[in-house]
């Protein structure tokens, strides 16, 4: 069985958590707040969460989990068979990933930790999401998943990257640099789904102990 290893706050850590509840691959949880001690980093040579420990041994980094659980458990894929098809929603998991949250992830100190970014990044920040939005609307389809009529890959790092660039955008600059597309709708759409039910119920009580914690 897999163990997956990390905290519900990750948003990657959720990224891989819905690919195993989508796959309905059994899995077991293991807290772990990135730590840096020898079992972690034995595991995680970084002491990054997410990983998984399965029956060969462990594995980090999100996208490397994700496509290894598609070759492992091949039922219910989130990657279609087509060679075209798949590269295209991998695509677009990289335009959500290194184009949208990456680039708004240097507005997170502000936006949600009580720290101050500098203007200067401020204004980096939104002239290159004012260049990437668009070219991420050129790959996303909201028909009504993000890549498609199925859910994917995408929907993975769609459903917990989208949210928090939206807030972070808003919070820095008064606007959701998001809200020229469907977003929202998609998001509440997609909130339906019994494997976000989950990961919002999980990610609410690890707040808590996040909290309790500090």
């Amino acid at each position: 069985m897999i163990t997956l290893v990390g905290f519900a706050l990750s948003n990657y850590y959720n990224k891989v958590k819905l690919a195993l509840l989508e796959k309905g691959v059994p899995f077991i949880e293991e807290l772990n707040w990135a730590t840096k001690d020898e079992a972690t980093l034995a595991r995680s040579p970084l002491g990054k969460v997410p990983f998984i420990v399965t029956e060969h041994g462990p594995l980090s980094e999100s996208q490397v989990i994700v496509d290894y659980l598609e070759r492992a458990y091949p039922e219910h894929p989130l990657v279609p068979a087509d060679a075209y098809q798949a590269a295209r929603l991998r695509e677009l998991v990289t335009y959500i990933e290194l184009y949208l949250e990456l680039v708004a992830r240097r507005l997170y100190k502000e936006a949600f930790f009580g720290g101050k970014v500098a203007q200067e990044t401020k204004d980096e920040v939104r002239a290159e999401l004012e260049k990437n939005i668009p070219a991420f609307a050129r790959l996303a389809t909201f028909a009504p998943f993000v890549g498609g009529s199925s859910f994917s890959i995408a929907d993975c790092s769609a459903l917990v990257c989208l949210p928090t660039v939206s807030m972070a955008t808003k919070a820095i600059y008064g606007e959701d640099m998001l809200a020229g597309l469907p977003v929202r709708d998609y998001l509440k759409a997609m909130g339906e789904r019994e494997s976000m039910k989950r990961v919002a119920a999980d990610r609410k009580a690890n707040q808590a102990l996040a909290a309790a914690r500090r």
